[in-house]
């Protein structure tokens, strides 16, 4: 039986600060690092695609690099394989354009095997043929007193962190993934107590909402609209920027109006994207990175303290097409109101009828 309804599983958060490289030797080899971990990501793709245990994966890929890099390595590459086989791709043709280095957190290392945060404004990485070097890194203002705590804590072998670097725009970039209870213990900026539910259905050009109470009653609808950002030649970052702003101010809506829970969308049960034979609909599908939206939505929604829950969007386009005239809804709010039922459970009969008739 498919589960319906589901929580997001959500353990940590990312920040980002800016790795400063000390001199241009530094910068060269945190570079040359970054080739050969792409290098032998890609060596571990198609190992593992190809049916190759774990221990001869990663007894591989030591050859060049150390045990941290290759368990980290093994990791990815077992979840890009089944990542590529769920959306109906070939892993064996998967080719990784940017160069990056990651490692997986690891308490008993001081928080991380090979990229290690000695300070809020120091690093360590372990380059494999040197060492240890240690490199500049800026935080946002807002970020430094959860670093230090993290860093604190991560010295003293109480927590771990996931840290990535990556290059962008000739820049170099640091991911630390933090834990959702430290980095809520400084962001927090309330605590839903209401007892309504708020519905989102997150789209390329607006974001609809709607508010009901336990029982489905419409209470109140929202929507925001941003149909620039699917423009030829729209800027990706401020398309995304728009479309976070949106969303920030429904959540804070839903959070004034009273409302407990928030409901989106399950990505996870969508295979893949489905494309038409409109060039300017195929547009705004290609262009909006839905889930990555979807991310900082259930982060923007924990930080106002709702519960949130993830239900599967099956057949709710088309239940929202069939029933947005007896609403007197337009479909997208509709197909979000439609979620909003089958949380409570209350359209079991609507989807197994609509079921009954495509077969």
């Amino acid at each position: 039986m498919v589960e319906e309804v589901r929580e997001p599983e959500l353990t940590h958060i990312t920040i980002t600060g800016r790795i400063i490289p000390l001199d241009n030797n530094s910068c060269m080899e945190l570079v040359l690092l970054a080739h050969r971990f792409r290098r032998a990501l890609v060596k571990a793709i198609k190992m593992h695609a190809k049916g190759i245990g774990r221990n001869t994966i990663v007894k591989e890929i030591t050859k060049e690099l150390n045990l941290g890099y290759a368990d980290t390595i093994y990791k990815l590459a077992k979840l890009v394989v089944e990542g590529t086989r769920h959306n109906g791709s070939n892993p064996l043709r998967i080719r990784i354009r940017k160069i990056f280095m990651a490692s997986r957190g690891f308490a008993a290392n001081k928080g991380n095997r090979n990229i290690r945060l000695l300070s809020s404004n120091e690093i360590q990485v372990n380059i494999s043929w040197k060492g240890w070097v240690k490199y500049r890194v800026l935080f946002g203002e807002r970020y430094i007193p959860l670093v230090n705590e993290l860093v604190e804590r991560a010295l003293s072998k109480k927590l771990s962190y996931t840290a990535k670097i990556v290059f962008r725009n000739g820049k170099v970039y640091l991911h630390i993934s933090v834990p959702v209870e430290l980095y809520l213990k400084y962001f927090s900026i309330g605590k839903a107590n209401g007892d309504l539910i708020a519905s989102f259905d997150l789209n390329s050009d607006r974001i609809n909402m709607v508010i009901v109470d336990k029982h489905g009653i419409i209470r109140d609808v929202r929507t925001e609209w941003f149909p620039e950002v699917t423009s030829h030649g729209f800027p990706r970052s401020k398309a995304h920027t728009m479309r976070l702003q949106a969303l920030t101010r429904l959540l804070h809506y839903s959070y004034r109006h009273g409302a407990r829970i928030v409901l989106f969308e399950d990505l996870d049960r969508i295979k893949r994207r489905k494309y038409t034979k409109n060039r300017t609909a195929n547009r705004k599908i290609t262009r909006f990175p839905k889930k990555r939206l979807l991310e900082h939505a259930i982060i923007m929604a924990l930080k106002y303290g709702f519960k949130i829950y993830l239900v599967n969007p099956a057949y709710t386009s088309k239940l929202g097409e069939k029933l947005r005239r007896k609403l007197g809804l337009d479909r997208h709010t509709a197909s979000a109101y439609i979620l909003a039922l089958k949380y409570l459970g209350v359209i079991k009969v609507l989807i197994s009828s609509y079921s009954s008739q495509r077969s």
